[in-house]
């Protein structure tokens, strides 16, 4: 196989976040740009040869061909097998399916998630351990240092593969087994979840449901599943194609961006049950006739009803949720008598805590959830389990909420983020408040007096690493929270996230109005970051 090694110089910023690299588009199709951060991925790795690799996306623009380049890369390096999802798709949960039922040495996800697609848009990559999970820091730095040095990389110039075409193919000696994308992650949730029982809830004239896609990558999935599979009436999933721009929306399952199916949710003939899943599928919004379901809530209510589910009827191991995410779950374990782990954002700090059976239920407030049947989280996964839920207890979405609340009391919770501001004006903000923490604790707030204030640090229990500066925290007695982040799932300025949260156990407080009950909290928390100075923003982009 003829094989070339071209010279090339480093591209400043090619550091891997918390989910990968993600760049605009025009930055990836900058000559070179893809090409040097495969090469630095695989020299980070070491010795590549003989190992099979796992490839596949989410379908948004540059997918292909980013994957034929990838492709003959692997095959330069010495892979001797490459798994890759038909016509180069393969949800992020699905990947992590692949990777780990065939055992794979890896994957080369590309994906930049919930973010907006096309020409015009974003496009990412990361890389998946043989566990399946996203690669620890200890594998992210090793790759940016690479990025940093690269002098050369090595490509193979053989023909491109077909990419629509089941079966094995070869490039030069690397075999390239193009796979059905849906197959292998439908059966798997057919061992962890009821079919049966789904099924009769969908197929029964006293229940209806719609999905959105969002025209991303879980369409094909959710079609499968859910029509086929489960006999749900054709059209139960709206926006199933996958297309390149994501049909020119925000592929963002939340109220502000998921806006069609949330109208429908909340109209008089609304559905019985409504769910929409992200760019690359491992996000999650759960709705009931007239009814929002915070992740927060999601989390909670699915560990404290995980005996409805065969792969769960056991009990669960534990609980683990992100520092940004309500402590709702938290009071599920006390009473369960497992473990809860607080960890910073990011589905890879959870890898270790599942790989050692501590866990096996975990969750994001930005709609991720998950257990140990993957390593990464898992939209169509969340949907299922609710509709799991529903079937077997034959309660309405509102009822299954409040009957939690009742016997947990209620998290209000809300995140309100601040996209696209600018980073120094960011990062004054994150400093001024920095600056405040040790003078907080015990200052008093109204009728709230604070806690404890800090920036939070976490020390993974497994491995002993430590990941500090991980968000801000300021806890009041009683439990009520104010946390800041900036998130670095965008590609352009940086976002900051600001939550809010207050627990209230009095059954006739469990139905206000979210933002009127934190009213006070939300007030509180852009006067201590001084938002409206720092930024010029007196409202925020978007309110979960």
């Amino acid at each position: 196989m003829p094989i070339s090694t071209i010279n090339t110089t480093p591209f400043e910023g090619q550091k891997p976040g918390t989910s990968g690299l993600r760049k605009k588009v025009s930055v990836f199709k900058q000559p070179h740009y893809l090409e040097n951060f495969i090469q630095s991925t695989f020299n980070a790795l070491g010795d590549c040869e003989g190992k099979t690799l796992v490839v596949g996306g989410d379908g948004r623009y540059y997918n292909q061909t980013a994957i034929q380049i990838i492709l003959k890369m692997a095959a330069a390096n010495g892979f001797a097998h490459v798994w890759v999802g038909q016509n180069g798709i393969l949800s992020t949960p699905a990947a992590s399916c692949v990777i780990r039922k065939y055992q794979a040495f890896g994957g080369l996800i590309l994906s930049a998630s919930h973010n907006p697609a096309g020409i015009d848009g974003d496009f990412g990559i990361k890389f998946n351990t043989s566990n399946g999970g996203p690669a620890p820091e200890s594998i992210t730095n090793q790759i940016y240092q690479q990025t940093a040095e690269i002098s050369q990389y090595k490509i193979s110039n053989a023909a491109d593969i077909a990419l629509h075409k089941l079966g094995t193919q070869s490039l030069g000696e690397m075999s390239v087994e193009v796979i059905d994308s849906v197959v292998d992650y439908t059966e798997l949730m057919a061992t962890i979840f009821d079919f049966r029982a789904i099924q009769a809830l969908l197929t029964s004239s006293n229940f209806s449901m719609r999905f959105d896609a969002m025209h991303a990558v879980t369409g094909p999935y959710a079609i499968e599943i859910l029509e086929k599979r489960l006999g749900a009436p054709a059209g139960t999933v709206i926006n199933g194609i996958p297309l390149p721009d994501f049909g020119g929306g925000h592929p963002d399952p939340n109220l502000t961006y998921a806006e069609q199916l949330v109208t429908e949710l909340f109209s008089d003939d609304a559905p019985d049950f409504g769910a929409a899943s992200d760019g690359d599928g491992d996000r999650n919004m759960i709705l009931g006739k007239q009814f929002f379901v915070t992740p927060s809530d999601s989390l909670a209510i699915l560990a404290a009803n995980a005996q409805y589910i065969p792969a769960y009827k056991s009990g669960i191991a534990g609980i683990a949720r992100s520092m940004p995410t309500s402590q709702a779950a938290d009071r599920v374990a006390e009473k369960l008598g497992i473990e809860s782990h607080e960890t910073p954002t990011g589905w890879k700090f959870f890898g270790n805590l599942l790989d050692a059976n501590r866990v096996t239920l975990c969750g994001e407030e930005s709609f991720g959830t998950g257990s140990n049947h993957i390593r990464e989280k898992d939209g169509l996964w969340a949907v299922l389990f609710w509709l799991n839920i529903l079937a077997v207890k034959h309660q309405s979405v509102a009822e299954l909420v409040n009957q939690h609340w009742q016997q947990f009391g209620r998290n209000y919770y809300t995140r309100h983020d601040y996209e696209g501001v600018p980073t120094e004006q960011a990062e004054a903000l994150i400093q001024h408040l920095q600056t405040q923490l040790p003078s907080l604790p015990k200052k008093q707030f109204g009728d709230r007096v604070v806690s404890y204030a800090d920036n939070f640090s976490y020390h993974d229990p497994i491995d002993n690493s430590i990941a500090e500066k991980q968000g801000i925290r300021i806890g009041f007695e009683g439990g009520d929270r104010i946390i800041y982040r900036l998130s670095g799932t965008g590609t352009e300025g940086a976002t900051l996230r600001v939550y809010i949260e207050s627990y209230e156990d009095r059954p006739d407080r469990l139905n206000q109005d979210t933002q009127t009950a934190l009213s006070e909290l939300i007030e509180l928390a852009n006067q201590l970051a001084n938002i409206a100075v720092l930024t010029g923003r007196t409202v925020p982009t978007v309110i979960t």
